[in-house]
C-alpha cells in the first residue's frame, strides 16, 4: 500500500500493468509472428511483411510494421541468436512464444531506448544474453509478466551512463539462472514493481541505484549472490536520495524474502530513504542484513533465522550511518553495530547475540 503522496503515481503505474491481465495474443493484434523451426511469417493485418527462416528478422519486421498505439504478438518460438530486437515509442510487444537469445556484448536481446509509452505485457526468454532487456531514457514504460529462464547474463538492465527514466512499472518479474543481476536499475524517478522472483542468480535479485519514488511489493530470492557481496535486495549509489540532496522517505518495500545465497538485504554507498515493512531471511551465506553508509532506513518487522549476522557498518570515505530504525526478531545469528551510527534505534527480539551501541 502506497502512502498518500504516492497515490496518483501508483494508480497510473498500476493502470499500465493492467494490460497484462488479458491473455497473451488475445483479440486482434495489429501484427503477428507465427511459424516454427526454420519457417516464420510476420503479418500486419492481411499483409505479409516477412516470410523466411530468420526468426529475429520476422519479429523486427512485425514490430517495425506497427505504429504508436498498436500491438504486436509473437506467437512463434525460436532463437534470435546474438542479436537485438528494438521497440519504438508507443508500441506494445507481446512475447507469447519462447524467445531464445544469445550474447551481444553491451547490448540487450530486446531494447527500448529513449522512448515513451512502450509496453511489454508478456515475455518468456531463455538463453545467455548480455542483457535480456535493456532500457534507458524511457517514460511510462510498462513491463508485465516477464519470465526469464537463463543460462547466464543479466535479466533486466537500466543503463547507468545514459538518459534517465520516469514512471516505470513492472508486474511480476521471474528470473532464474542469470549469471549477474535479475533486475538492475539506474536513474529512475517513479518505479512501481509488484514482484521480483529470483532463483539461482549470480548477483542481486533486485538492485536499485540512483532510483527514487519507488514502491516494491515483494522481492523473493533463493540462492541469490552466493559467494559474493551482492544481495537478494540491494540499494547502492545514492539510491533514494532526492534531487535536493535529502533522504526523506520515498522508497517503500513491502516484503523481502531471502534463502541461502549471499546477503539478504544490503544498503550501501549513500543510499536509504527506505521503509521495508517486513523481512523473512534465513540461512544467508553472507550478512543477513548489511547497512553501510546509509541514511533514513527503517526495517519495521520480520525475522532473521541463522546465516550471516545483521550488521551496521561504515566505510571512512562516506558519512556514517544516520537515522536507522530496526525492528526484528533475530535468532541463530548475531547483531553487530560497528562503528556506532548516528541516531540508531533497535527493537530486537529472538535469541541472537547482540553487540550494539
Amino acid at each position: 500500500m502506497l502512502l498518500p503522496s504516492f497515490s496518483l503515481l501508483a494508480g497510473a503505474l498500476l493502470a499500465q500493468v493492467s494490460v497484462a491481465q488479458a491473455q497473451c495474443g488475445s483479440g486482434t493484434p495489429d501484427a503477428r509472428v507465427t511459424g516454427s523451426g526454420s519457417s516464420f511469417t510476420a503479418t500486419r493485418g492481411s499483409t505479409t511483411v516477412y516470410s523466411g527462416s530468420d526468426y529475429r528478422a520476422a519479429i523486427q519486421a512485425a514490430v517495425d510494421s506497427i505504429s504508436s498505439g498498436q500491438r504486436v504478438a509473437v506467437m512463434a518460438s525460436g532463437s534470435i541468436g546474438a542479436n537485438t530486437i528494438t521497440i519504438g515509442s508507443g508500441k506494445t510487444f507481446e512475447g507469447c512464444g519462447t524467445i531464445n537469445v544469445g550474447n551481444k556484448a553491451g547490448r540487450g536481446a530486446i531494447e527500448s531506448l529513449n522512448t515513451a509509452d512502450v509496453k511489454i505485457p508478456y515475455l518468456t526468454m531463455t538463453g545467455n544474453p548480455y542483457f535480456g532487456l535493456r532500457f534507458y531514457g524511457t517514460r511510462n514504460l510498462s513491463l508485465g509478466k516477464i519470465t526469464m529462464n537463463l543460462s547466464g547474463g543479466l535479466g533486466i538492465r537500466f543503463d547507468r551512463d545514459a538518459a534517465a527514466n520516469s514512471n516505470v512499472s513492472m508486474d511480476v518479474i521471474s528470473v532464474t539462472g542469470a549469471g549477474s543481476h535479475a533486475v538492475e536499475t539506474w536513474n529512475i524517478d517513479g518505479l512501481n514493481i509488484n514482484q521480483v522472483i529470483a532463483r539461482n542468480v549470480g548477483e542481486s535479485g533486485l538492485l536499485l541505484q540512483a532510483t527514487r519514488n519507488a514502491w516494491v511489493g515483494l522481492v523473493d530470492g533463493n540462492n541469490v549472490g552466493a559467494g559474493t557481496g551482492y544481495a537478494t535486495f540491494r540499494m547502492a549509489n545514492n539510491n533514494g536520495q532526492l534531487a535536493n540532496g535529502n533522504y526523506n522517505t520515498n522508497v517503500y518495500i513491502d516484503k523481502v524474502i531471502s534463502r541461502g545465497g549471499g546477503r539478504g538485504i544490503f544498503c550501501v554507498s549513500r543510499s536509504g530513504a527506505v521503509v521495508i515493512k517486513e523481512v523473512d531471511l534465513a540461512n544467508n551465506g553472507n550478512n543477513a542484513i548489511l547497512i553501510e553508509n546509509c541514511y533514513n532506513v527503517s526495517i519495521r518487522g520480520g525475522t532473521v533465522n541463522g546465516g550471516g549476522e545483521v550488521r551496521l557498518a561504515a566505510r571512512s570515505e562516506f558519512p556514517n550511518n544516520k537515522d536507522i530504525w530496526i525492528t526484528l526478531s533475530v535468532s541463530g545469528t548475531s547483531v553487530r553495530e560497528s562503528p556506532c551510527g548516528e541516531n540508531t534505534n533497535w527493537t530486537l527480539s529472538g535469541s541472537g547475540t547482540r553487540n550494539i551501541c
